[in-house]
């Protein structure tokens, strides 16, 4: 054994394989970094890695051979001690890539049950994937999509089973997705799906549900009534749910599950359509919506979720399109009247009362929609966001996990979750949460990618963006004359610009601020911020209402928002715009105290 130690050092085996593993450290290290930026697969990794420990026993074998003395012949214990090398360590890795194959990476996204084995899966969960529309014309392809968010909406209220949120299950709308790949994404053991055939008022519903692990199919039927019928069909099809899942229903969920929301066939048929039209948040849809929902209130006027509807379609909508403020708080209060447990209404009270500046009657109303339906996605994300505009950080960003957990696809929440991300510095996690969101497409996700180059020192790159983003948003910019040449202007200042720059941006700024728009564009006083101009930023935020509010306190109250917090006029500014109320009632948001003088002091 001493020889073979001796011909190991004559041949530099050890200088060799230590140069080997520090140059394959190197390079994997490198690879990582690319491969996070551009989010290639983990498999590439995996392949990269047994090619480098594959070509660390090739290499040994080469220096062997062709070391210093090369031209000698070795033994039959050397190479019966080779061989056995390259035969234990080609099994290890064999076994090693069997196994990295069959577990799932992991991953610190917020929706991690993704990568989770179905065993870690509760039985009892289910994803309600939008139904085939089979009545051969188009222009029903409300319905069918409406049949499938009824389904799942009462079974979301089943306290017992876990139910993917719409947006999630609705991405997968049209995609040819393995039924596994699905349950994993969502985090659910079953999944239901089926077709609609809607021909005048004939309906015929047919749904199977499926157990992903296997893909077993646990239960099928087909259904045939009329519109009249339709609150029936869905009782049976959600009561074959439960009773194939075992799940425990209690209270009135064991008489009934799916309510009958109206009389009126046309009512629910109009309320259907306009439902359509506020998932997609297409405003000029949503303005006709708010003539579909009239319509139906007018054929059933106890119709209590088309009043709340038409509530929410007024506070998210546009004035140009005929939304109101006035009509969505009146709508509001008669879906209340009517169905005090309907916890939509207290959402879209809690919206416009945020948007009002209302912080007291919005916890209050987001607190009850909440206390309504616990696990509502919608009652979830508009508390994170009321908790998080208002100071109280922590506690909303567990909202907005609660609410990606039920709906991991949700784009808003991703938004708002990967701007938490990025103030808290992790970059990479902020990035992959805005490429979800710009894939369930959310229009603005382009801008969280500039502030992400810009995080990261690419300022070229953040600049591109963020010009094309606010050029894709004209009303964004109407306080400009020539906008397509001053945004570029401001862009430049704003993102990595020297002192010229920037004082070239701020005039940008004064020339929007000048104009004396209705609205402040968020831009505006979030230059102001980035340009040490914090006492003006709060100035013009207290005097004037933004086009979005939301964005201005979500940046406030980050890292861009750190010296206003801390200039002697906060205080004021805190009274005046209703913060100061709030934290009187349920006291001092994160890293703030209440001094003697009774004024909030935050950091």
């Amino acid at each position: 054994m001493s020889v073979f130690l001796q011909r190991l050092r004559s041949r530099k085996l050890v200088q060799w394989a230590l140069a080997y593993v520090a140059f394959a450290f190197a390079l994997l290290q490198g690879v990582d970094i690319v491969a996070q930026r551009f989010a290639w697969p983990d498999q590439f990794e995996r392949i990269l890695i047994l090619a480098l420990a594959i070509g660390f026993l090739v290499a040994l074998v080469l220096a062997w051979y062709h070391g210093e003395r090369g031209a000698q012949r070795v033994s039959g214990t050397e190479i019966v001690i080779l061989a056995l090398l390259l035969a234990i360590g080609g099994g290890l890795l064999w076994r090693f890539e069997r196994v990295s194959q069959a577990s799932p990476s992991p991953s610190a996204d917020s929706s991690s049950a993704s990568a989770e084995p179905f065993a870690n899966i509760p039985a009892k969960s289910i994803a309600v994937l939008p139904f085939v529309n089979m009545s051969g014309d188009p222009r029903n392809e409300y319905f069918s999509d409406g049949m499938s968010e009824e389904l799942l909406n009462a079974l979301a209220q089943v306290r017992d089973l876990k139910v993917a949120g719409h947006t999630s299950s609705f991405y997968y709308k049209g995609r040819n997705e393995d039924l596994r790949t699905i349950g994993k994404a969502l985090g659910v053991a079953n999944i239901l799906e089926g077709s609609v055939r809607k021909q005048g008022n004939e309906v015929r519903i047919t749904a199977q549900l499926i157990r992903v692990a296997d893909d077993t199919h646990l239960w099928s039927h087909a259904y045939d009534g009329n519109l009249s019928d339709v609150f029936q069909l869905q009782e049976n099809i959600a009561r074959a749910i439960t009773d194939q899942l075992k799940v425990v229903l209690v209270g009135a969920q064991k008489t009934r599950l799916v309510p009958v929301a109206t009389t009126s066939a046309q009512a629910y048929t109009l309320y259907l359509k306009a439902t359509d039209a506020l998932n997609r948040r297409n405003y000029k849809a949503m303005g006709d919506a708010i003539g579909w929902l009239n319509q139906a209130i007018a054929l059933d006027p106890d119709f209590a979720r088309a009043h709340a509807q038409l509530a929410m379609v007024n506070v998210l909508g546009k004035t140009q399109y005929g939304a109101s403020d006035s009509e969505a708080e009146k709508q509001a209060r008669i879906a209340i009247a009517l169905d005090p447990k309907l916890s939509d209404p207290y959402n879209a009270l809690a919206f416009l009362a945020r948007k009002q500046r209302r912080f007291v009657d919005a916890r209050v109303a987001a607190d009850r929609a909440l206390e309504l339906a616990p696990d509502d996605v919608s009652a979830n994300f508009y508390e994170g966001q009321l908790l998080i505009d208002t100071g109280y950080t922590r506690q909303g960003i567990a909202r907005l996990d609660r609410a990606l957990a039920i709906d991991p696809m949700l784009p808003n929440a991703l938004h708002w979750r990967a701007i938490q991300y990025l103030f808290a510095g992790d970059t990479d996690m902020a990035e992959r949460l805005w490429q979800r969101a710009g894939q369930a497409g959310l229009s603005y996700a382009d801008y969280g990618f500039a502030e992400v180059a810009k995080a990261r020192g690419d300022y070229a790159k953040a600049r591109s963006l963020a010009v094309l983003y606010l050029l894709k948003h004209p009303g964004e910019s109407d306080c400009l004359k020539t906008p397509e040449l001053s945004l570029p202007i401001y862009i430049d200042g704003a993102f990595g610009g020297d002192d010229a720059a920037r004082a070239k941006a701020l005039a940008v700024v004064d020339e929007c601020l000048a104009a004396k728009p209705t609205t402040v564009p968020l831009w505006t006083v979030l230059g102001l911020l980035k340009f040490q101009q914090s006492q003006r930023a709060l100035q013009v935020v207290e005097q004037h209402p933004t086009d979005d509010d939301a964005g201005w306190f979500i940046s406030f109250w980050g890292p861009p928002g750190r010296d206003a917090r801390r200039l002697p006029q906060f205080p004021a500014f805190a009274r005046e715009v209703g913060l100061a109320a709030l934290w009187d009632k349920y006291g001092p948001p994160d890293d703030c105290s209440k001094n003697a003088a009774g004024d909030y002091v935050c950091q």
